[in-house]
C-alpha cells in the first residue's frame, strides 16, 4: 500500500478548499463531490481479486438544504489538518465530541460523524489513518509461528514473538504498514469468533500444525484485513477463513475479508486478502458432520437471496450461488462452536484436519 506523505494529504485539503473559497468569490455555488459507497457502485474484478470502485459519485452542492453538511464536512477536513500538522491523532469517538465545539456544526449522534469521515476519505483517496482518525476497536488477535518486528516510540525495532504469550494472544495494532514478519507458517488460520480462536490456542493447534492464528472478532477490522493482506503477500501461504454457517459470516465476514465491501470499495485494493479460500462451517458440513442447527431469521434470509441477486461476487461464483441455495432450501443455519456436540477437541481432533486434506473443494 503506498502511503502519501502528510504533507499531500495537506495539500488536497487545501486545495479542496480553495476550490470552493473560489466559487463563493466567483459568486457560484460550490460543489464537493464524493463516490458513491455501496455494491451497487462497484464491480468484482476476478483478475485482481477484489470490488473496484465504479464512477458513480455524488455530488453535494451549496443550498440551504445542505449547509450544514457542508459546513460538517470542511470542519472535518480542517480538523485532520490540524492534526497532521500537529502529529497528533484522534479516536473517531473523539473527533465527534471535538465537533460539539462547532456550534451548529455540530453532530447531534456519532454515526453523522462517522459518515462525514468516510466522505472525506473517499474524497481525497486516502484512509481514515491517513487523516489522523484512528478507530476505537481493536484490530484482532494473532498467536501462532510468526515474529512481528515492531518499533518503539523511539525507533527501536522490537522483535514480537507470537507463540510466547501463553494462553494469551498478541494484539494487532492499527496502523500495521510499517510492520515486519518473520514465518516458517505452512498457513494463515482466520478465525470469525474469539471463543474458537481460544479453543484453538487452548489445544496448541498452531504448534502442531505450524500455522498462524487470527482472531478476526466478527468483522474483522481493516487493521486485521491489512495485516492478513500484508501476511499473505509476504509469506506467500495459504489463507482459510473458518467463520459461522450462515449469511453474516458469508458476506459480511468471509467476502469482506477476501474482496472488500462497497462502503470502502475505493480502498478496496488494500485492505481485501484475495488468496482467502473458505474453509467452513457451509451448509454441507451440516450434513457430513451432522450438526445441531438453527431456523434462518427472517434477516438471514432477507441477506442470502439479496447477495443473491445483487452481490457482484456472488454473482460471478457458481459455488456460492449453489452453496446459498443449498442454505436456503436447508433452512438453517450454523455456528462454529456447534462441533462441540462431539466433543471439545473435535474441530482440532477430526473437522480442521478432514477439510485440510481436501483444500481444493473450498468454496471460492
Amino acid at each position: 500500500m503506498t502511503k502519501r506523505s502528510d504533507s499531500a494529504v495537506t495539500e488536497k485539503i487545501k486545495g479542496a478548499a480553495r476550490f470552493i473559497q473560489d466559487k463563493i468569490l466567483k459568486k457560484q455555488k460550490p460543489t464537493m463531490s464524493t463516490p458513491i459507497r455501496s455494491l451497487g457502485n462497484v464491480k468484482y474484478r476476478s483478475d485482481r481479486g477484489y470490488f473496484e470502485i465504479l464512477g458513480k459519485n455524488k455530488v453535494r452542492t451549496l443550498t440551504v438544504s445542505t449547509v450544514k453538511t457542508f459546513a460538517q464536512t470542511l470542519k472535518m477536513m480542517s480538523l485532520s489538518k490540524e492534526l497532521i500538522e500537529k502529529s497528533d491523532m484522534a479516536t473517531k469517538r473523539e473527533a465527534y465530541y471535538i465537533s460539539k465545539n462547532w456550534g451548529k456544526a455540530g453532530f447531534a449522534e456519532q454515526p453523522e460523524s462517522d459518515t462525514i469521515m468516510d466522505d472525506v476519505e473517499a474524497m481525497f483517496g486516502v484512509n481514515r489513518e491517513q487523516l489522523k482518525f484512528i478507530p476505537e476497536e481493536k484490530g484482532g488477535e494473532v498467536a501462532g509461528k510468526l515474529v512481528v518486528i515492531d518499533s518503539d516510540a523511539k525507533g527501536k525495532k522490537l522483535k514480537i514473538d507470537c507463540t510466547r504469550f501463553g494462553s494469551g494472544s498478541y494484539s494487532i495494532p492499527i496502523d500495521v504498514e510499517d510492520l515486519e514478519f518473520s514465518s516458517n507458517a505452512k498457513f494463515v488460520l482466520a478465525i470469525e469468533t474469539a471463543g474458537m480462536f481460544q479453543r484453538l490456542v487452548k489445544y496448541d493447534y498452531w504448534d502442531k500444525n505450524n500455522c498462524i492464528l487470527i482472531s478476526m472478532g466478527g468483522v474483522p477490522t481493516r487493521a486485521c484485513r491489512r495485516f492478513v493482506r500484508r501476511l499473505s503477500d509476504k509469506l506467500k501461504v495459504p489463507v482459510y477463513a473458518f467463520v459461522d454457517g450462515d449469511p453474516y459470516g458469508y458476506f459480511n465476514i468471509y467476502r469482506t475479508l477476501k474482496v472488500g465491501s462497497g462502503n470502502a470499495a475505493h480502498l478496496n485494493q488494500f485492505f481485501c486478502v484475495p488468496k482467502t479460500r473458505f474453509l467452513g462451517v457451509t451448509p454441507q458440513d451440516i450434513i457430513d458432520y451432522k450438526l445441531p442447527t438453527h431456523p434462518l431469521k427472517e434477516v438471514d434470509i432477507k441477506r442470502a437471496k439479496d447477495a443473491l441477486k445483487n452481490d457482484p461476487f456472488v454473482k460471478h461464483h457458481k459455488p456460492w450461488q449453489a452453496a446459498i441455495n443449498q442454505m436456503l432450501k436447508m433452512g438453517v443455519r450454523v455456528e462454529q462452536q456447534a462441533f462441540a456436540k462431539h466433543g471439545l477437541d473435535y474441530v482440532v481432533s477430526e473437522y480442521l484436519p478432514r477439510k485440510l486434506k481436501n483444500t481444493a473443494k473450498f468454496l471460492p
